[in-house]
């Protein structure tokens, strides 16, 4: 039996990544403020929803 860790790894990254990015467009932009107007959540959002799909590509080409 072959067990891939890439998938509920991706999966998991996406799912929340995912999460990030709805609460970086949907919040209040003066919770950021103390970042110095970056968006935070937006970014890393993205950065991991990115992951996730990198990972879940490779799990889905079985390198």
């Amino acid at each position: 039996m072959k067990i891939d860790i890439r998938t509920p790894v991706g999966l998991m990254f996406a799912f929340v990544g995912l999460l990030l990015v709805g609460f970086g467009l949907l919040g209040d932009p003066a919770i950021y403020e103390r970042s110095l107007g970056v968006n935070i959540n937006l970014w890393w959002g993205l950065a991991m929803a990115g992951f996730g799909a990198i990972m879940l590509w490779l799990a889905r080409r079985r390198l």
